[in-house]
């Protein structure tokens, strides 16, 4: 059932709200046509209501038993806040210009991460739109955004949002969005959308003056849990489908990543992640464009994306962080927080060939027996990273890898995502190295709320033993560190960084072995002692050899290459990657013992 205000002509809205407890709904519409227009009661709940008018900026609340008045929860545009009145958008008016385009398949995509905030120094989708240029230079062809339903004030990460169909004012509104999706169809860009159905921000909430969109029944780590499985939850699930489909139907999104599915709590038979993958997967047939649901999960469970006919919710992938936490700590060597259940190279090798380190291992972190087998999962339902807005920005520094580890293991590490048999993600700002951290930023009105923010965060690093105090997220300062610098990218070894990660990305793109995502067509083997990584990727007639040798200090090895000739395409100690100089020949074809320099990475195509 399709809710929120929608036009069905061009001087008809229908306006539709649930409230199943309230005795009396009204439309206020504000401004210059001030009036109450009373709403009827359907019998489930459901209030509406038509309106005839011909106004391009209808404003309005809704009247609650003559007590309240309320912004529309499934509001499409809050052009002055979280606390003000509503605003009508008719999608039919935009000017798409993308009716050829049909998206791209999993197995094609290298996505890329940004906020909008921070991306640019203006912090709106315009701004991104003017930086495609140097995203399509550097090979990504999907475009990850962070939230961007419309949260408290101008500055936050997006998990705050209180409106999840109003696109954020600060950003550009809806015709910003719409604006940058097409531009991105055009240039061949994939557009992936962050959501968060597993809570609602604090400020601005009122869902509770509405109906019963939470229960008691389960506690989140933001209070009680959205009602996905107790009495009334048909009109919540509906609520929370309707908002998928609006962003692929009103708005063009090619996929959805899932925030934080873990804590979508949901005994029901038919979970209400099961329903929105049918729902999607009916809409993406019926409109033959490729949409996708991508999940982010820390329960390292297959089922979230293996098919329902086969016991799992059918989503379409999902983010591996054990590769990432698996990788980062061999570069690193952290051994605080998530990082003590990692560290050895055997539990990166198996993140390679099998997707979950913890496969139903014992934890020291949860001190539990964690997760199950992905061995049978396809490559291509796994995304990959070596930093995100997470892993980055739940630092209480923020520190990027960059801050973190020598030029020659951001190589190693930018191999190791571009190159992997997953779907690789590269987060803002990675390709060249920046220096500016990613933290956390918000800009709440409530005195007592920000400092509830400031505890907040201090007790989530007490795990990881950090020194010192985090920077203060109200203040403006914090947001504004967060702006990435682009005159980086043209200098010394941002800008050799950069070239390397145009590099691997054009091969990837070019050779059948590496473009074809598949961890059964794949050997690895490991040397502990060494900490040397031997990587063989193959396709049809395409072969890849590749070596990675994950420590600071120089080692001896011997390259036994597999039957055939071999001819070397990538090598990170060449000088022309800021390198000491390869001894390595051009052309192999047998054994031969040879001393790897720290973090060496080079691979090799069979003739």
């Amino acid at each position: 059932m399709i809710i929120g205000p929608y036009y069905t002509a061009s001087d008809r809205v229908d306006f539709k709200v649930w409230a199943p407890f309230r005795e009396r709904v009204d439309l206020h519409l504000t401004g210059s046509d001030d009036r109450i227009i009373p709403m009827e009661k359907d019998t489930i709940g459901y209030w509406q209501v038509q309106l005839k008018s011909s106004r391009k900026d209808i404003r309005y609340f809704f009247r609650l038993d003559d007590e309240l008045e309320r912004p529309d929860p499934a509001s499409h545009f809050q052009p002055d806040g979280v606390h003000t009145s509503s605003q009508v958008i008719n999608h039919r008016s935009f000017q798409w210009s993308d009716a050829q385009w049909r998206g791209l398949s999993l197995q094609e995509m290298v996505i890329y991460e940004l906020h909008v905030g921070t991306f640019t120094r203006a912090g709106t989708f315009k701004a991104v739109i003017e930086l495609l240029p140097h995203l399509k230079e550097l090979g990504v062809n999907a475009i990850e955004l962070m939230p961007v339903a419309q949260f408290p004030g101008e500055r936050n990460w997006g998990y705050d949002g209180v409106f999840p169909f109003a696109v954020q004012n600060s950003y550009g509104g809806p015709e910003g969005l719409k604006t940058l999706v097409n531009a991105c169809h055009q240039n061949g860009f994939a557009i992936i959308l962050d959501v968060v159905y597993n809570h609602l921000g604090p400020e601005g909430n009122y869902f509770r003056d509405f109906g019963p969109y939470f229960t008691p029944k389960y506690r989140t780590p933001w209070g009680e849990a959205l009602n996905f499985d107790d009495a009334y939850s048909d009109d919540v699930r509906n609520f929370f489908n309707e908002n998928a489909l609006y962003w692929f139907r009103e708005f063009h999104i090619d996929a959805l990543r899932l925030d934080a599915i873990h804590a979508i709590l949901d005994r029901s038979a038919i979970p209400f992640l099961h329903e929105l993958a049918q729902k999607i997967d009916t809409f993406s047939l019926e409109k033959r464009r490729n949409n996708y649901l991508i999940a982010e999960s820390n329960l390292n469970d297959s089922g979230i994306v293996v098919s329902p006919a086969e016991g799992g919710y059918g989503l379409h992938a999902q983010w591996l962080d054990d590769y990432h936490h698996s990788l980062w700590a061999l570069l690193t060597r952290e051994k605080n927080g998530y990082y003590m259940d990692f560290g050895t190279l055997d539990q990166y090798r198996k993140a390679l060939k099998e997707g979950f380190v913890y496969s139903g291992q014992y934890s020291a972190f949860r001190k539990r027996r964690h997760g199950n087998s992905s061995e049978k999962i396809d490559a291509f339902r796994f995304v990959v990273f070596v930093q995100n807005h997470d892993q980055v920005g739940n630092r209480m520094r923020g520190e990027r890898l960059s801050e973190l580890v020598c030029f020659p293991a951001l190589k190693l590490a930018a191999t190791a995502c571009i190159l992997s048999p997953y779907i690789p993600m590269i987060f803002m700002g990675e390709e060249y190295a920046e220096q500016a951290p990613f933290l956390y930023f918000i800009d709440h009105g409530d005195p007592d709320l920000i400092e509830a923010v400031r505890r907040g965060r201090k007790e989530e690093f007490r795990e990881f033993r950090w020194e010192g105090e985090p920077p203060d997220p109200q203040d403006i300062r914090t947001f504004l560190k967060s702006k990435l610098n682009w005159s980086l990218k043209e200098k010394g070894k941002h800008k050799i960084l950069l070239q390397f990660y145009r590099e691997l990305i054009n091969l990837k793109k070019a050779i059948p072995a590496l473009c074809s995502l598949s961890n059964k067509s794949l050997q690895i083997k490991s040397d502990e002692a060494t900490k040397m990584l031997f990587i063989h990727r193959w396709w049809e007639e395409s072969n890849v050899f590749y070596v990675m040798h994950l420590d600071d200090n120089p080692t001896e090895f011997t390259l036994d290459l597999p039957a055939g000739r071999w001819h070397k395409i990538l090598d990170g100690s060449d000088n022309r990657w800021d390198g000491p100089g390869s001894d390595l020949p051009d052309h192999m074809d047998s054994r031969q013992v040879i001393t790897a320099p720290p973090w060496q990475v080079v691979l090799f195509e069979r003739e």
